[in-house]
């Protein structure tokens, strides 16, 4: 047991000492070339043609797996910490803009489909399990947030009431416009369009367009109305 403890904080040093030296060293001096070769040292994968940024964090590396042709941008926070079960995979293709943060929180698998792009300033956020689609749109200022607080009790401090985590699943080619929040247990169908500004907290159908708080449909992709109202906006995806 002690023999495991001494590994499992040599490794930790590890991830940290090359992510801290390696991770800021700017891409003029070589630097994503350095951290293509050094990182695969201590993640649980990379595949090839791998871009990484200077500027990125990373914590617990060795729950992280990264797929061929990933982009990651300055800011970006890629957390795994928490559980040993943590599992955060990025497939190939996928696009994260800067300062989004990702965080598994506890016992939780987070899973970006292949060609998925993800916004600046997006949130994803367990502990409960987010499963993101293929060649999906995710806007800036998105937050996917896979918990919930409990405070039936009004004797008792939110923070001490514990949370529910049902968990997300956005299916692919879904696009999320800006700002739109997405709360635990709801399911985006497949090729849904989100409006900007939109709160989800109920399943979506697949090929819908939705708008509004709380999101409600108005219409599917084919341009039949379903409900009258006012459409708002939809964003750019950048």
């Amino acid at each position: 047991m002690n023999n495991l403890k001494h590994f499992s904080k040599m490794k930790r040093f590890q991830q940290l000492l090359l992510t801290t030296f390696i991770g800021d060293i700017p891409t003029i001096f070589g630097g994503v070339k350095l951290r293509d070769l050094l990182y695969r040292t201590i993640f649980a994968q990379i595949g090839s043609s791998v871009y990484i940024q200077d500027g990125v964090e990373f914590i617990s590396t060795d729950s992280i797996e990264i797929g061929n042709g990933v982009y990651i941008f300055k800011g970006v926070r890629i957390d795994g910490r928490g559980h040993e079960n943590n599992r955060i995979h990025l497939k190939n293709g996928v696009v994260i803009e800067r300062n989004t943060v990702i965080g598994a929180l506890n016992n939780t698998c987070i899973d970006i489909g292949q060609d998925t792009f993800i916004g600046p300033s997006v949130c994803i956020s367990g502990p409960g399990d987010i499963k993101i689609g293929k060649h999906c749109l995710i806007a800036a200022h998105t937050g996917v947030y896979a918990n919930n607080h409990n405070f039936t009790d009004p004797t008792e401090p939110i923070k001490y009431q514990g949370i529910t985590c049902k968990g997300i699943v956005i299916e692919d080619d879904c696009w999320l416009g800006h700002g739109v929040k997405v709360l635990d247990g709801v399911t985006i169908g497949r090729s849904s369009v989100i409006g900007a500004g939109a709160v989800v907290t109920k399943d979506i159908p697949p090929f819908s367009v939705a708008v509004g708080i709380p999101a409600r449909v108005i219409k599917s992709r084919d341009g039949k109305e379903i409900a009258k109202s006012t459409e708002l906006p939809l964003s750019s995806s950048n």
